[in-house]
């Protein structure tokens, strides 16, 4: 068993002042809402991951995207470990959509001030300041 950390991408998409977030099943953290994102592929850069994940769980197309944070996310009951790496971006294009019913449930723009929860435990730590460099995520909520 490999129990080494795995690198994940989450990927903030902001529409005016929304973000959009979807419902989390069949997986880890079923139940809970976060950003789109997913395992970052061998020979990918963060920006290439970011935009192909969330084309493929929502359909949505991103431009703009940069390095927000990094987030160290130990799922404890799970016995999963990730170091999730955050990129924001802007939304471009297309109608958001459930285009992975295996990963999600439901997918939505939010308010920042009205999130769902529970929260994805990497999306918590992100907005709780449990990230790197300390204080990168001053300006998620908002911009």
């Amino acid at each position: 068993m490999n129990d080494a950390p795995r690198i994940g991408v989450g990927v903030i998409i902001r529409s005016g002042d929304e973000v959009l977030l979807l419902h989390r099943a069949g997986g880890h953290g079923s139940g809970s809402w976060s950003t789109p994102g997913g395992h970052l592929d061998h020979g990918e850069t963060l920006e290439q991951c970011a935009m192909r994940e969330v084309m493929e769980e929502t359909g949505v197309e991103i431009h703009n995207v940069r390095f927000l944070a990094l987030t160290n996310d130990v799922f404890a009951d799970e016995a999963r470990h990730y170091l999730t790496v955050w990129m924001d971006a802007d939304y471009r294009a297309g109608e958001a959509r459930v285009n992975a019913a295996h990963e999600m449930s439901s997918v939505a723009w939010f308010p920042w001030d009205r999130l769902p929860a529970p929260l994805f435990l990497p999306f918590e730590n992100l907005l709780a300041g449990r990230c790197y460099p300390p204080g990168a995520n001053a300006g998620v909520r908002g911009g």
